[in-house]
């Protein structure tokens, strides 16, 4: 028990912080901020799963947010359903979207596949702007109702009204999306996605079916970026075609590639560190897609691995000269 304590004290400590933020941060707008950023780590996590885990640019992950975000609009709003219904529902869908749209974009490689999926977002942001019925077009949907109440025998009924619950209910789908990322990427599957990002055609030669694996690890993300679009609808209350543009799958690109791919940590800090960055430079408003493509550009060359990457190498270094001491 000691050694495993010893060897995941900083975890605990992170969880520990992450469990009383909400007392910490009174401030009604920034516990709003942590909240959202809680919710775009599950995003960012997914995307790292398909990207930096498996080696495939997907750029349709915004479209993916916005078939959960529509899923679980429809179905709680329109339809009536429960919320804890209506949520794995839209994230099956999703995945099974990814699954037929997988089929045949997985057979293409590279930056083909990159664009085949930079076109199925746009579809997707084209149909929700355009089918009045059912989306209701680029007004959107409003009045989306918060998650449901949870009875929970001999403690009583949880309700997400307020801002600590509804942080406390986003916190646990990320630490959900966390144990699963971390159980499959450590897992013999796991080995396989790096395989195929490493040298997909040796991964063949020693019989490896990585048309299959691509195609696993695509639905997989795609189930957890429309779970994170779920959340978001039913926290938000009303949702529109934005929720699909290139500029959200932009962002989940830029807080996987900034925290750090082919890390857990990585794209929950990145997820973290650029929305506060954003709220810090809102005077530089015009001036923030430049100076962000700057950053990109510069943790590319300099640190591909991102900040967890920065941090990997500092650590390294001081080892060294502690042991050299």
């Amino acid at each position: 028990m000691m050694k495993w304590l010893k060897a995941n004290w900083f975890y605990l400590v992170v969880l520990v912080i992450a469990l009383v933020v909400p007392f910490l941060i009174t401030n009604r707008y920034y516990s709003q901020v942590i909240t959202m950023s809680c919710l775009f780590a599950i995003g960012a996590l997914s995307l790292n799963l398909i990207l930096g885990y498996t080696g495939q640019a997907s750029l349709a992950h915004g479209g993916f947010f916005a078939i959960g975000a529509y899923g679980v609009a429809i179905l709680t709003y329109t339809l009536g359903w429960n919320f804890w219904l209506a949520l794995p529902a839209a994230a099956l869908l999703s995945a099974f979207i990814g699954f037929l749209v997988g089929m045949p974009a997985l057979r293409t490689r590279g930056s083909y596949f990159a664009i085949t999926t930079l076109c199925l977002g746009e579809i997707i942001y084209l149909v929700a702007g355009n089918w009045m019925e059912l989306t209701g077009g680029h007004n959107g949907i409003v009045g989306i109702p918060v998650p449901s109440p949870i009875i929970i025998p001999g403690v009583g009924k949880l309700t997400f009204e307020t801002q600590i619950m509804q942080y406390y209910l986003v916190l646990f789908f990320l630490l959900v999306t966390l144990f699963v990322m971390n159980r499959l990427v450590k897992s013999l599957k796991g080995l396989t996605f790096m395989s195929i990002r490493n040298n997909e055609d040796l991964a063949e030669a020693v019989g490896i079916n990585t048309f299959r694996t691509k195609l696993l690890s695509f639905v997989v993300a795609n189930f957890f970026a429309a779970l994170a679009g779920g959340l978001y609808a039913s926290l938000i209350g009303s949702i529109s075609p934005s929720v699909a543009s290139i500029a959200l799958t932009f962002n989940f690109l830029m807080y996987a590639l900034l925290g750090g791919i082919a890390t857990l940590a990585g794209p929950i800090l990145g997820a973290f560190v650029m929305p506060i960055l954003l709220e810090y430079m809102q005077f530089l408003q015009d001036y923030q897609m430049i100076l962000f493509g700057a950053l990109l550009i510069v943790v590319i060359i300099y640190f591909p691995r991102g900040f967890m990457g920065l941090f990997t190498t500092l650590r390294d270094k001081l080892k060294k000269i502690k042991v050299g001491a």
